[in-house]
This record gives structure tokens, C-alpha cells and sequence, in this order.
């Protein structure tokens, strides 16, 4: 049984890769996340989808991988609080959006909001418990 758990050390970074590929296949999607207050979408797009994957390297290789844990849940903490819970309450939606169905984004971003937390408790688990580079954040 413990050689089918190790598995999860692998499966739960490749996970990320839909990130990527969300990233990378529809550019636009990820703009459309970033907050109004900060300029050039398309830059913040891509070079999240940049940090996702050095962010998977390292977890896979084990190199510097409880500080790219530790980062990784400190991005998807910010995303819950910056950007999916002001979602959730009405902010920061597009027109089209909410002219649509306003009610189902909010509880969509919601439910965004809470596996965002999710995640980042996986990864602080990790950080603490998986990961065996602690050179930097010891």
C-alpha cells in the first residue's frame, strides 16, 4: 500500500499541468483573472503559468521543493483572497458575466475560494512533510 501512496508525492504536482495548459491554451481566460488594478494581463498570465512550472520541476526533482511548496501556497492563498473571494461578492466580474447569470459566477468563484484553501493546505502539508530540500526555508 505505501508504494501506491508514494504516488501522491508525484500525482499531486502533475496536477498542476492543467494549470499550464489553461495557461498556455487560453490566454485570455487567464487575464481575464487579474485584477483591474494591475496592468498588462497577459504578462501576469504567463509568467504565472512560468512559476507553475518551475514550480512542478521542482517538486518532481526534489530541488529547492519545500520553497517552491511554501511559494506555490502563498500564490494560491493570494488567489483565494485576491481575486476569487472579491469575485465571489460581486466584485471584480465582468460586464458580460454578470449581465449573464451573476448568482452562478459568484458561487462558482466560491467554490473557487474554498479549493484554493484546499490547495494550499495540500501544499503546506507538503512543504512541511514531502519535501526534502530545506536549504532555504529550513
Amino acid at each position: 500500500m505505501d508504494k501506491l501512496l508514494n504516488v501522491g508525492k508525484y500525482l499531486f504536482p502533475l496536477s498542476f499541468l492543467l494549470y499550464v495548459g489553461l495557461h498556455a491554451g487560453k490566454p485570455e481566460v487567464g487575464a481575464a483573472f487579474v485584477p483591474d488594478y494591475l496592468p498588462f494581463p497577459y504578462f501576469w498570465n504567463y509568467f504565472t503559468m512560468v512559476c507553475i512550472l518551475l514550480f512542478i520541476v521542482s517538486a518532481l526533482i526534489g530541488k529547492y521543493d519545500k520553497l517552491a511548496y511554501a511559494l506555490m501556497a502563498l500564490y494560491v492563498i493570494f488567489m483565494a483572497f485576491l481575486v476569487h473571494l472579491p469575485r465571489a461578492i460581486g466584485l471584480e466580474i465582468p460586464a458580460e458575466m454578470m449581465a449573464e447569470n451573476l448568482a452562478r459566477e459568484q458561487e462558482l468563484e466560491m467554490v473557487n475560494f474554498f479549493r484554493n484553501l484546499m490547495i494550499c493546505g495540500a501544499l503546506m502539508g507538503f512543504a512541511k512533510f514531502v519535501a526534502r530540500d530545506k536549504r532555504v526555508i529550513g
